[in-house]
């Protein structure tokens, strides 16, 4: 195959001993660093990499199984984004797309006319047979049309690849969110993909407001949960969250799926006290959010939970069914 040719034997061998092992020192030169540094990152999202709890180093084991061929393609999405100064986000989504339409290999075979990295077809106008398994010309020509995607860069990864290659199973490319960010963070780089900042929770403290809020939240327990209810006598999951940061002087949305959009996002495993955390009934989906609670530190959170139960502070888990890989600092 021709990535042989661009990637090389040397590229390959030191980017394995990289993914391969977490123990490994990323060591950047000043000439990286500064080259990392004039990438920019896309704002913050946490819905970027590997969030689901429970996943733990599943990236790191994925990336680790790449043979030569399939990291030297990482190498040249990398590189081509980076000569573009596209954001480390649009290399993930080539990442992911490359992986899930050929396993990261420049193919010269695939459903009807389909051939290269991204199955691009010649009779839909991609380009010639020669051109789209030429792998420079199939990333660029990726990077082109995800360019022209609306919002591209504000989608879930594996949507925009989809945007792009328009398949008919839209699903599949979110499997290797967590093996493309581990690619992105160790290929490219970039020490912080989703655009947090390392240990977020330090970088956005709990302020005066998230004290209030906590305040007012524990001061109502023992009031009944009541559908649709947003106090003073009794509240649902998100008339609590609503009244308690109304009393520090931030307003949020009624339900609990529109104050998902409320604040900073952050993974859930750094939320700090007076973070919202987030249950949908699929973990992924936003849109399927059902509840919400405020963190109060310690794993423990404060909730109006359901009927027949008042609001009441408990233990959470990170690993809870349900619970969203994103919590949400309102005020931020």
């Amino acid at each position: 195959m021709r990535i042989g040719v661009i990637a090389g034997v040397l590229v390959a061998t030191a980017f394995a001993a990289v993914v391969t092992t977490g123990t490994v020192a990323k060591v950047i030169t000043d000439q990286q660093e500064a080259q990392a540094r004039s990438v920019a990152n896309v704002s913050c999202d946490a819905a970027i990499g590997p969030t689901q709890p429970g996943q733990g180093n599943r990236g790191e084991v994925d990336a680790g199984n790449l043979d030569e061929q399939q990291r030297g393609t990482v190498q040249v999405i990398v590189e081509i984004g980076k000569q573009r100064s596209l954001s480390p986000r649009a290399w993930q989504i080539a990442i992911q797309a490359g992986m899930t339409e050929s396993g990261l290999r420049s193919l010269d075979y695939g459903d009807r006319d389909s051939l290269g990295i991204f199955q691009m077809r010649p009779s839909m106008g991609w380009g010639t047979p020669e051109q789209v398994t030429n792998p420079v010309y199939a990333v660029n020509k990726f990077y082109d049309v995800l360019l022209a995607v609306p919002d591209w860069e504000k989608r879930r990864p594996g949507e925009s690849a989809q945007a792009v290659e328009r398949s008919g199973f839209p699903d599949r490319y979110h499997k290797w969110e967590p093996m493309a960010v581990h690619l992105v963070e160790y290929v490219g780089q970039v020490a912080d993909v989703v655009g947090c900042g390392q240990g977020a929770g330090a970088a956005l403290p709990p302020n005066e407001a998230a004290a209030a809020a906590i305040q007012f939240a524990l001061g109502e327990q023992g009031k009944p949960y009541v559908w649709g209810a947003t106090g003073p006598n009794s509240y649902d999951c998100s008339g609590l969250m609503l009244r308690a940061y109304e009393s520090a002087g931030i307003t949020l949305d009624r339900v609990s799926r529109d104050q998902f959009k409320d604040g900073a996002m952050l993974p859930v495993e750094q939320a700090q006290p007076g973070d919202l955390l987030f249950w949908g009934y699929d973990e992924s989906d936003p849109s399927t959010i059902h509840h919400v609670a405020m963190y109060l530190g310690d794993n423990k959170i404060v909730e109006a939970q359901q009927t027949g139960v008042p609001v009441h502070t408990r233990a959470v888990s990170w690993d809870e069914s349900e619970l969203l890989p994103q919590a949400v600092r309102p005020g931020v």
